[in-house]
């Protein structure tokens, strides 16, 4: 049932902006759709990253002070993670994220 449904692609790509993962738990359709379970597992995962991404780089920009700039560079990481999953969610492709990607497959529901 990979992709079927447009609805199920829709899903997919607001997962990423959180309010697909809430679609995909309250909506018992969306929870048979292949393409919006892949994705809403992906987005879970960079959430849970982007969470503890911004922690270490508070502490790095407010403990190293010199690496302020940089931290604030790498701030942008788990943005650029979203629009890679938004783009292969938009392709309907079942591509994991870069690096964190593949801690998606512990999730079960």
């Amino acid at each position: 049932m990979k992709g079927d449904s447009g609805s199920g692609q829709v899903c997919a790509m607001l997962s990423y902006l959180f309010v697909g993962i809430v679609w995909f738990f309250v909506d018992e359709k969306m929870k048979k759709d292949a393409l919006a379970k892949f994705h809403v597992k992906q987005a879970i995962i960079l959430l849970i990253f982007s969470v503890v991404w911004s922690v270490l780089l508070g502490f790095l920009g407010a403990f190293l002070f010199f690496l302020g700039p940089i931290a604030f560079l790498l701030s942008y990481v788990p943005l650029i993670f979203a629009i890679i999953g938004i783009l292969n969610a938009l392709n309907k492709k079942e591509k994991e994220l870069p690096v964190i990607g593949s801690y998606a497959k512990k999730l079960s529901f």
